[in-house]
């Protein structure tokens, strides 16, 4: 086999991924891109987002610099023969060879600073007849997510550290909350216990009291905290998401909150049962609307979407009345089923017909539901 990669990935003494192991999840992606692009009978695939340069390259490269951009100071380009090549410019080549690229089998092409030739490169290396998966003149366009969407062995490996690491971050800035913290606090709380682990925290929605109950999407406005408070958020590692939701009340939760939890774990429950290869959108929908319905709550699946599948986006897609893209086996799945100002959101991965939480926090109070899921952590 041929070395794309020769190094293992190794985070504080810890194997994650052995260098063969990581060698056998590149060769099969490239080998996933020449099928792809033969099919299409096109020369090559120039990739340049974030999310699939974090895909090809099995977790290894990290191209941002602005942090909230979707590309990043390289791209690569991968032809129907095989070959691999990323470009860059000569101020940003010394480090990403060293940092980034030098690890893999690609090949580099370097422009000066003020001089970006990539697409014209990517064609004279290639072929005339290339896809993008950015807006380039005369190329496909390339949607990448049905080769991203069933996870290899090391992929999930990969997962479970970024699962538990993000998960335990959550739990013990939780712990810490208490009245009188506002809600920008907590979003920096959280950003100090997941950037010191080199986690990129890529959603922040920390809320506290009635701002819970009001607003789905309750980004931090700088309140404090009163009774309840809420840490939601989504963190980012070799190009993988994780989606977690945890709460903590100052003194006991009321019955009506309580209710308002078991039904979402209700909800939550019907939704990763229903999780299984060929299970569609539509179908997904339909069971959500159908368990909240079931608890007490009906038509609140019209009040916010109810998540899906994950990966190397927050939400790859969302269950939808008429969608028709599907679950397939070894896919991350993200649901967050909630009812005013109750909430269930772990991630959680499908393998071979069962569910695992990549998430769990067992410290904290557990719901009585069929897969693990947090209650409210009283202050």
């Amino acid at each position: 086999m041929t070395t794309l990669i020769n190094k293992s990935l190794i985070v504080n003494g810890q194997t994650i991924v052995s260098q063969p192991d990581w060698n056998a999840e590149l060769a099969t992606k490239r080998a996933q891109v020449i099928e792809w692009l033969q099919q299409r009978e096109l020369h090559g695939l120039l990739l340049r987002r974030n999310e699939n340069i974090a895909w090809i390259t099995g977790g290894s490269v990290e191209l941002r610099v602005l942090t909230p951009c979707e590309t990043g100071v390289a791209a690569i380009l991968i032809t129907s023969t095989g070959k691999g090549y990323y470009f860059t410019t000569n101020n940003e080549a010394p480090r990403l060879h060293d940092e980034e690229f030098g690890a893999l089998d690609l090949e580099p092409v370097i422009f000066p600073w003020y001089e970006d030739a990539t697409d014209d490169a990517a064609r004279d290396l290639a072929g005339p007849h290339i896809a993008a998966d950015t807006a380039v003149p005369g190329a496909a366009p390339a949607h990448l997510f049905p080769l991203r969407a069933s996870l290899q062995p090391t992929e999930i490996a990969r997962f479970r550290w970024l699962g538990s690491h993000t998960a335990t971050a959550t739990a013990q800035v939780l712990k810490t909350l208490k009245p009188g913290l506002t809600e920008y606090e907590m979003e920096g709380r959280i950003a100090d216990a997941l950037l010191s682990q080199g986690i990129l925290p890529s959603v922040y929605l920390m809320a506290a009291d009635e701002r819970i109950l009001n607003y789905k999407h309750a980004v931090a406005r700088g309140k404090a905290i009163e009774k309840y408070a809420m840490l939601n958020l989504c963190a980012r590692k070799w190009g993988l998401t994780v989606s977690i939701t945890r709460f903590a009340h100052v003194g006991p939760v009321t019955a009506d909150l309580q209710a308002k939890f078991n039904a979402s774990a209700a909800v939550n429950d019907a939704l990763l049962d229903a999780s299984r290869v060929g299970a569609t959108s539509a179908h997904l929908f339909k069971t959500a609307a159908n368990a909240y319905a079931a608890a007490g709550f009906p038509g609140d699946e019209q009040l916010h979407h109810q998540g899906g599948p994950t990966g190397y986006g927050e939400r790859e897609w969302v269950a939808t009345p008429e969608g028709t893209d599907v679950i397939v086996n070894r896919q991350a799945l993200a649901w967050n089923p909630s009812i005013r100002g109750g909430k269930v959101e772990d991630t959680a991965i499908l393998i071979d017909g069962a569910i695992e939480i990549l998430t769990p926090t067992p410290d904290l109070p557990q719901l009585n539901s069929r897969y693990p899921a947090a209650g409210v952590l009283e202050l």
